[in-house]
């Protein structure tokens, strides 16, 4: 492929990286999203690296840093371009790609992944657990007590909403200096 001259591929390419935005519709890393991009095509990093920053600059992908990690959305913008252009991609390639999203998503789901629950004791006495595991392995993990049913639901909603920013604050507060 040359990057200068098949706008048809240039074009189909941006759709598709608009596409498996679309699909996965949560912010994911760079990394991240280059690996589904290539799973389901032989795009080159640099060509990839291209195409995201033209949808960036054009404002149809926002990028944003979080924890030391630079994150990728799609935009308001970038999903009205998307329902415009998304019949650039064949069907076969969409029924590909979504097959092999499908895996990898699964895959990074099982790599790192934020688990809670709660054990009553009695009416007013809970035990919350909240977990954070990579590989299957569990990498932290701390238990607390809850006055109620709806503080122990409060805490299990706040860990698995923010486990990423809470995460690094207890090892931050724990670790000796």
């Amino acid at each position: 492929m040359k990057i200068t001259s098949d706008s048809d591929s240039l074009a189909e390419n941006k759709v598709l990286i608009l596409y498996v935005l679309d699909k996965i519709q949560k912010p994911i890393t760079n990394d991240d999203l280059f690996k589904l991009i290539s799973v389901s095509n032989n795009m080159n990093y640099f060509y990839f690296q291209q195409f995201l920053f033209d949808l960036i600059e054009n404002k149809y992908i926002s990028s944003y840093t979080k924890n030391g990690e630079d994150f990728l959305e799609l935009t308001e913008e970038g999903k009205k371009i998307y329902s415009l252009t998304s019949d650039m991609l064949p069907g076969i390639m969409k029924l590909n790609i979504d097959t092999k999203i499908k895996n990898e998503l699964e895959q990074m789901k099982e790599d790192a992944s934020v688990s809670s629950e709660f054990i009553p004791y009695s009416e007013n006495e809970f035990t919350v657990i909240c977990r954070l595991s990579e590989n299957h392995k569990t990498v932290f993990e701390f238990q607390t007590f809850a006055g109620s049913r709806h503080q122990a639901q409060a805490i299990i909603d706040n860990w698995e909403n923010n486990a990423g920013d809470i995460y690094p604050k207890i090892l931050d507060i724990i670790m000796p200096k």
